[in-house]
């Protein structure tokens, strides 16, 4: 090692002569709010609809389809956005979700799904990467607004209560049943099989 190079680690290893053991502590507390709020502002700003619906990709396709359904207009007024069902609010499966999520990038850049055309011919890929997470994770997302213990049974239309009845005995979770609530099915989907 050269003598600049071995200087430069030494002086990194040295206590400061110039600076209190406090004023570095408050400089590096000072820095990390700092970037911590920068890098918390960056990934918020990664979970708008503005965010999402930023490349075509999104926007002509499956933005279009949510736009025509319940959790985009509906009698309350309440609207969920792609984070709120495709972003887990808690801070580590987000962190997780960001990083797994990552791949995307790559698909954009290739142009995987850049046509109508290339996007159909994914859909059921896509589809399946997406149901696969929810249903790994007991459709913890979806559930951030239902809930088992939060529904009124009673109060259902008599199909959707003896589902919701059929769901809860068998542990089932939303996305064994609601495939297709937010956007298209694929078309090239497998027939499921009848209850």
């Amino acid at each position: 090692m050269t003598e600049s190079g071995s200087g430069f680690w030494a002086k990194l290893k040295r206590p400061s002569a110039k600076y209190s053991l406090l004023a570095l502590l408050s400089v590096g507390f000072v820095a990390g709010v700092f970037f911590w709020g920068g890098f918390n502002t960056a990934m918020e700003a990664t979970n708008t609809l503005e965010f999402c619906i930023g490349c075509h990709e999104m926007k002509d396709n499956v933005y279009q389809e949510y736009k025509k359904t319940i959790h985009y207009t509906n009698r309350t007024g309440v609207r969920a956005y792609c984070s709120d069902c495709h972003v887990p609010k808690d801070w580590g499966h987000k962190m997780m979700r960001k990083i797994a999520a990552s791949k995307e990038l790559y698909g954009k850049v290739m142009g995987t799904i850049s046509t109508p055309e290339k996007f159909e011919a994914k859909r059921l890929e896509l589809a399946n990467n997406e149901w696969t997470r929810m249903k790994a994770s007991d459709s913890r997302e979806c559930r951030n607004c239902h809930s088992f213990s939060a529904m009124d049974i009673e109060k259902q239309k008599a199909r959707a209560s003896k589902m919701h009845k059929i769901g809860q005995e068998d542990k089932q979770t939303c996305i064994d049943c609601h495939k297709g609530i937010a956007h298209h099915k694929p078309k090239n989907m497998p027939e499921e099989e009848d209850e």
